[in-house]
């Protein structure tokens, strides 16, 4: 990807923003980098010059950086003014994004213009929804034989002092929620041919199912993955023929008390969310609705840094040379992704990585732009390894045999928060690992 006729390889839209801060200071990491060999030429943008300079001074101060303010870039723009978001665009390589998400409307409405001018536009570049896209791709790229299904299992772990989230998230859920109606009406629209089903259908949960191999509750994810993974494994079907994999998604919930409080906390979420007033409301008491999880602060850093996620995939297949046809799965398969705090940690981490991929490895992208998932666009790239050299460390335990005895993960924290972690200071503890291992599970 030429970068050599803008002035930015980069530029951090939305840099003053609870999430766009943190994309801010990882970026920064990523400029010193001690494995680059060329200077990255970055900037921040936004309304107010004064908040970035703010986001500026903050990071040079929590990276032991004082003079990072004069070597970044200040670019005004809003997005009520789009001539100021073309000049915007003008002088980068790739924007990162912090402002809000690019999903299933963006590619029906501007795949075709993106393709023609060479662009890539690629969503759910963070914690949505990376770890679930690539995690399925590099669980059939370590499966011996042909993959048809997967569930994954996303296990959040947090501190002494609890687990928070912005309520940018929260209101996020709440459009996307209240606009299920229009969406529903945009898949009908598209008039997309099925995708083969190969191997028996994947059964879905029920809506509250016990794990026997976490041994825990789980409930299925409202978040965006599963339409994100579909749509991969469509374009990977479509276009470069592969197996497409069938996904469902769900999160652990632990025992039967946090069962009961997420069904209340659902209940009151699902009713209001249909009424105006009803979103007015979840919109200004998070907080309360949430039953804390949200918050208009969100955390403290010392929650960010106690915090962390487990995403544990299970898998079936077929081994090589037995039909899919009439015959049963005879291989199952197990991989997790382990990563610290989801959402200001992982996500920046993701985002610029994502970033330097699209830099950095523009002979393995799609040939022409689009609109893309995360998984269409870097199926084919070194971005799974870029990640690992920043914390994720893969390992794989193998046998010959198809179907092997074998423990499943085990449950609760796993990851080992210590030392100031990779890529410098202010960054809290490792992204240690994709690991893998083939199983015997009873159940799928």
């Amino acid at each position: 990807m030429a970068t050599e006729q803008r002035p930015f390889h980069l530029v951090v839209f939305g840099a003053s923003g609870f999430t766009g801060q943190f994309v801010t200071e990882e970026v920064a990491r990523e400029q010193v980098d001690p494995e680059r060999s060329s200077r990255l030429p970055w900037a921040v943008a936004g309304r107010s010059r004064e908040k970035l300079q703010r986001v500026l001074e903050k990071a040079a101060l929590k990276l032991g950086r004082p003079t990072l303010s004069s070597e970044v870039g200040i670019i005004i723009c809003d997005i009520a003014n789009p001539a100021s978001l073309d000049e915007m665009a003008k002088q980068a390589t790739v924007v990162l994004n912090c402002v809000g998400p690019f999903l299933e409307l963006m590619q029906l409405k501007y795949h075709e213009k993106a393709a023609d001018k060479g662009v890539y536009i690629i969503g759910s570049s963070g914690f949505d929804s990376i770890p679930a896209d690539l995690g399925v791709i590099y669980t059939r790229n370590k499966t011996n034989g042909t993959l048809t299904a997967v569930e994954s299992f996303l296990t959040i772990h947090s501190g002494p002092e609890g687990l928070s989230i912005h309520d940018g998230t929260w209101k996020s859920a709440i459009y996307g929620f209240g606009d299920q109606s229009n969406l529903r009406k945009l898949r009908n629209a598209s008039n997309l041919k099925p995708v083969p089903l190969i191997g028996p259908k994947l059964k879905r949960r029920w809506p509250i199912s016990y794990c026997r191999e976490l041994k825990g509750y789980s409930i299925p994810f409202m978040g965006s993955d599963v339409s994100v993974v579909k749509r991969t494994q469509r374009y990977l079907y479509e276009n470069l023929e592969e197996s497409p994999v069938q996904y469902a998604a769900y999160v652990t919930v632990g025992g039967i008390t946090s069962v009961i409080k997420l069904m209340f906390a659902g209940l009151f979420f699902l009713f209001f969310v249909r009424f105006g007033i009803g979103r007015q409301l979840l919109i200004k008491f998070p907080w309360f609705f949430s039953f804390g999880y949200f918050s208009k602060q969100g955390p403290t850093q010392k929650q960010i840094d106690a915090a962390s996620f487990t995403l544990t995939f299970f898998g079936q297949g077929y081994s090589q040379g037995l039909g899919t046809d009439k015959n049963k799965p005879n291989i199952k398969i197990c991989t997790q992704v382990k990563g610290p705090e989801a959402g200001y940690v992982a996500t920046p981490i993701a985002m610029v990585q994502a970033a330097m991929t699209l830099l950095n490895d523009a002979s393995d992208l799609p040939k022409a732009g689009g609109v893309f998932t995360p998984g269409a666009a870097f199926s084919k790239t070194k971005l799974i390894d870029r990640l690992n050299k920043h914390g994720l460390e893969p390992r794989k335990q193998t046998s010959t045999a198809p179907w092997i005895s074998a423990s499943g993960p085990k449950p609760g924290p796993q990851l080992s928060q210590t030392g100031p972690g990779v890529g410098g200071p202010g960054r809290p503890g490792k992204w240690p690992c994709w690991s893998c291992r083939l199983c015997g599970f009873a159940a799928v």
